[in-house]
């Protein structure tokens, strides 16, 4: 009998959903791999969100944890971390093995742990802010945190990141050196881990439980109008996409007294309620019409709908119109904001990455902000974020955060539930849908540019050269240059915001089009972002001059 066929943007054939035994069993059992096979001391790799791998391939395994989690404890006492540490998982079928491997070795260490009542899931942004809460005031015995989650990857990955005290991600000396501890400790057999039991640990008077759900949802208050979203009777959709956000959007309806419907309450491992993605591929990815079929099916049963990848801190907006680019929200969300939140100094900036679209930096020029362009990772963000001379920080990948209604921190992590239900907001006090600002407001302003990112799989044979590439094209080309006939103005290899590298190279044309290239940090991808004022067949014409000059050899 034949297999059923996998097609992207319908259901997942039963066939080619993971063994979670297998899964949980290779969690337990496997030893640690070298991530890339010329490099055997690379065991844990931090990439722009911590470190990630599937215990089927020897990347994601308990003896990582044990080492990765050793290494955070001692990172703690070298700098004087010595308030609790929030820790939180999501709904990948390795998270909550590795979360108990984590309390293993943070009650032998004797860290102060707080994790959910009754192991509730628990989302990116609701450990950020309650680190934030925690420390706020102080200047001693502060918090620090660990999230246990892969983000939108697939059912078969494992993810471990940390946040420090200010609430974000932690920024690269901090992962570098967490990084570099935890590959001693492996290569030492995880010599240097202490460790306890699990009940012994989890019974450990140094560790307790928290409630995460109610003072989350109580200070959205802080963030969102939820009075005219209610004076409105706006009609939602929300699909937690079977991620850790799953059990809090009915506390969020009842308190602030909101109209929306959950269309998809199943939590599991397997994932196999999802749509399968372009490449085939089962992933929660809320910024992919393909992934995100299911509730774009649904659209006209709601004035606006949004879904969430497995830990919430992405979001993906879907209006009568479908699903928008990523970029075409963050545009209408940042016009909004800056128009519609009196108490937000104007002095304060508006954060993007220097591959999200150049229709951001029209929005802020024209209404008179100043933009911080930064390279590709959230952890830019956190430090204007935390200390508030940032307004807004978001990245193209569908990640963003902003301050509260009086222009305070909210989150220093990317928050799926804010953004999400922001475009609820914008929906009961204009009248119109983000789609149709979009279309109706800014591009008659600003053009109508053409936005895409090609992702090329990469393999252990042509990775090397394509990074090689990518750090060599700035110098191969100069200003002047044409590529598929347009005149080269600019080539940037830092972020004009900070001044950081971007890990890759940015072309700038006479004509506002422009294209980016990068390797990937969480995934063996490269990537290409392009955008083109002249449309889709220019884009094309760029993507195909480009894709030979980083896929070639010597």
């Amino acid at each position: 009998m034949a297999l059923s066929p996998i097609v992207p943007g319908k259901i997942a054939p039963r066939h080619m959903l993971v063994n979670i035994p297998r899964l949980v069993s290779a969690y337990y059992t496997q030893r640690p791999r070298p991530i890339y096979p010329d490099k055997p001391n690379i065991l844990v790799e931090f990439g722009t969100s911590g470190h990630r791998g599937s215990s089927l391939k020897g990347t994601f395994n308990e003896m990582h944890i044990r080492a990765i989690t050793q290494a955070i404890c001692e990172h703690r006492a070298k700098v004087g971390i010595t308030g609790p540490l929030y820790i939180g998982f999501d709904t990948h079928a390795l998270s909550e093995p590795a979360l108990r491997t984590a309390l293993e070795v943070l009650a032998a260490n004797k860290v102060n742990v707080v994790t959910a009542k009754g192991d509730e899931y628990s989302p990116t942004p609701v450990i950020s802010r309650m680190i934030i809460n925690a420390n706020r005031g102080k200047t001693s015995d502060l918090a620090d945190g660990i999230i246990i989650t892969p983000s939108h990857n697939g059912p078969q990955d494992g993810g471990f990141k940390y946040n420090p005290t200010h609430g974000g991600p932690a920024d690269t000396d901090v992962t570098g050196w967490i990084q570099d501890r935890a590959n001693t400790i492996i290569t030492w057999n995880n010599a240097d881990v202490n460790v306890l039991p699990y009940e012994t640990a989890r019974s450990a008077e140094t560790v307790k439980e928290a409630d995460f759900v109610t003072p989350f949802v109580n200070d959205l208050g802080q963030v969102i109008d939820f009075d005219i979203i209610r004076a409105k009777k706006i009609r939602i959709g929300a699909d937690p996409m079977g991620g850790s956000g799953v059990h809090f959007w009915d506390p969020i309806a009842k308190r602030y007294g909101l109209d929306i419907s959950v269309v998809n309450e199943d939590v599991d491992a397997t994932f196999g309620f999802m749509t399968v993605d372009g490449d085939k591929t089962i992933r929660m990815d809320c910024s992919s019409p393909n992934a995100m079929a299911s509730l774009i099916g649904l659209k006209d049963k709601y004035q606006i709908a949004f879904g969430n990848d497995t830990d919430f801190d992405r979001h993906g907006i879907v209006t009568p119109d479908g699903l928008m680019n990523p970029n075409h929200y963050l545009s209408v969300a940042i016009w909004y904001l800056i128009q519609n939140r009196p108490q937000w100094a104007r002095h304060l900036k508006i954060g993007k990455t220097v591959v999200s679209s150049s229709m951001i930096d029209k929005v802020v020029k024209g209404l008179n902000r100043e933009l911080y362009e930064v390279p590709v990772g959230f952890k830019w963000f956190v430090d204007g974020l935390s200390k508030g001379w940032l307004a807004f920080g978001g990245e193209e990948s569908a990640g963003a955060s902003f301050l509260t209604l009086e222009g305070k921190t909210w989150t220093t992590d990317k928050d799926g539930f804010a953004l999400a239900l922001l475009s609820a907001e914008i929906l009961a006090r204009t009248g119109k849908t983000p789609s149709q600002i979009y279309r109706e407001v800014l591009v008659p302003l600003y053009g109508d540019p053409f936005y895409k990112r090609d992702d090329i799989s990469l393999n252990n044979d042509n990775a090397d050269a394509f990074r090689k590439n990518v750090k060599t094209l700035a110098d191969k080309l100069k200003v002047g240059d044409l590529i598929a006939g347009k005149k080269i103005v600019q080539i940037l290899t830092k972020a004009p915001g900070n001044d950081a590298a971007i890990g890759g190279t940015k072309v700038v044309f006479e004509d506002g089009s422009w294209f980016a290239c990068r390797a990937s940090g969480t995934e063996l991808k490269g990537k290409i972002y392009i955008e083109s004022y002249v449309g889709e067949a220019d884009w094309t014409a760029i993507r195909d001059a480009v894709k030979p000059l980083l896929m070639g050899g010597e």
